[in-house]
């Protein structure tokens, strides 16, 4: 405390210009928290008003979730539907410069204080993108963000697909309504969860969306030095889909509250998980007030799975890896035996039903713009057709089991050749 005692009264007295104790004193405290940790940040009265919006599910700004790397800024994820989702920043993406402005060893408030602005204002950033050799100019208009934090629609028949933005204060009771719209009338097969560039939010919710899909049991626990950091968060009982099966997307964009339902529902065994490995931000931060209109979000806890695995900078891992992918039929047009001249017919006098459940046009066009989302809706459809198929085959199947025939009575016509005869080409 003395040294810094030392160096406040010699930054007063020799600085070049007169700087106001009460600056220097906020920029200490700045310094201090993001000497710890990326998430630990002083909040001015500014700050806390924009957190609360942000959880709320309505600010203003560029709409990107963002953290530092190395010296520069990297965005997590574009909030859906915002000015930088519609501009075309991706997760991943490296900001350069702001307005020509290097963010160079700029704190992630001063990031902010820049990207900052009146709304239809625009704001120039350069953006470095993995596999770009050339950095990128992309124009982005402030606006108003709204988040839409909940999603859902019937992807294919019987197959329902959910889309979590964000997690808000009131994400788990959206989650709820969006699930009772999609089973109202129907028993669903399957479900999508898609969590991909999910940047996470409120821990509470995560807990309210984790409990819409587990009947009971532990969501996450927090383990911490603070006296309010250990903590248990368990789910209500009642899974709203009856078992139904389910997959979770995630990649790269998915961090926090994401990964918390991410891996509460692979680790219960309730959920396939696909995609990439998610971003790996397994802290909690508490806000925690030092006067009326000033605070500290602090990094409090580290949170664990059921099976107490920590995601901190390791994130979770999927089940089946699929990268994001453009996908391209080589099938082709093939010669095949129908179309042969002089064929011989089908021998069922009723046409093959398979027609019906080949792929949709809907299904082919989804194949060409989200690989990812394909291959969980492909999943899910070939569990329920071999669940299908096998309760079929056991309604079909006699208790009893025919006699087996005799040596005599199992000749057939195929006997008539030998088997060496037998063109199979």
């Amino acid at each position: 405390m003395q040294t810094f005692a030392d160096v406040f009264q010699q930054i007063r007295a020799g600085y070049v210009e007169e700087v106001p104790d009460s600056q220097l004193f906020e920029h200490a405290v700045r310094g201090m928290l993001e000497g710890l940790d990326p998430h630990s940040v002083y909040l001015t009265k500014e700050d806390y008003s924009d957190l609360q919006t942000t959880t709320d599910g309505e600010f203003s700004g560029l709409g990107i979730e963002i953290d530092r790397q190395g010296n520069y800024i990297q965005v997590i994820s574009p909030i859906d539907g915002s000015p930088a989702a519609e501009a075309g920043l991706q997760s991943g993406d490296i900001i350069l410069k702001l307005n020509d402005i290097s963010v160079k060893g700029l704190s992630i408030n001063e990031a902010i204080e820049i990207m900052r602005g009146p709304i239809g204002s625009p704001i120039d950033l350069e953006i470095g993108r993995p596999g770009e050799t050339q950095p990128l100019e992309i124009t982005v208009i402030r606006d108003t963000i709204k988040v839409a934090s909940v999603r859902g629609r019937e992807i294919t028949p019987g197959i329902g697909y959910l889309r979590i933005a964000q997690f808000q204060r009131n994400t788990g009771e959206e989650a709820k309504a969006a699930i009772a719209k999609l089973v109202q009338g129907q028993t669903l097969t399957g479900l999508v969860l898609d969590l991909r560039n999910n940047p996470g939010g409120v821990l509470g919710a995560s807990v309210g969306v984790s409990e819409v899909f587990l009947d009971g049991g532990l969501v996450v626990y927090t383990e911490g030095r603070h006296r309010n950091s250990e903590e248990q968060y368990k789910a209500l009982s009642g899974d709203l889909l009856e078992g139904a099966p389910m997959v979770v997307l995630i990649n790269g964009g998915s961090a926090s509250a994401s990964e918390i339902v991410a891996g509460a529902l692979q680790d219960r065994g309730r959920a396939v998980v696909m995609g990439t490995q998610s971003f790996g931000k397994g802290s909690v931060q508490t806000v925690l007030p030092v006067s009326e209109t000033r605070a500290v979000k602090l990094t409090t806890a580290l949170y664990f799975t059921p099976s107490g695995r920590s995601i901190q900078a390791e994130g979770i891992i999927p089940d089946i890896i699929v990268e994001r992918a453009k996908v391209t039929s080589m099938e082709g047009r093939r010669t095949k035996e129908a179309d042969l001249r002089g064929r011989l017919d089908n021998a069922d006098d009723e046409p093959s039903d398979r027609e019906s459940s080949s792929e949709s046009d809907a299904l082919l066009q989804l194949r060409e713009d989200d690989n990812q989302l394909y291959e969980a809706v492909t999943l899910l459809r070939g569990v329920h057709l071999l669940t299908e198929r096998i309760a079929n085959l056991a309604r079909k199947t006699p208790s009893v089991p025919p006699e087996p025939p005799s040596a005599l009575e199992s000749t057939t016509d195929d006997t008539k050749a030998p088997a060496a005869d037998i063109d199979t080409e």
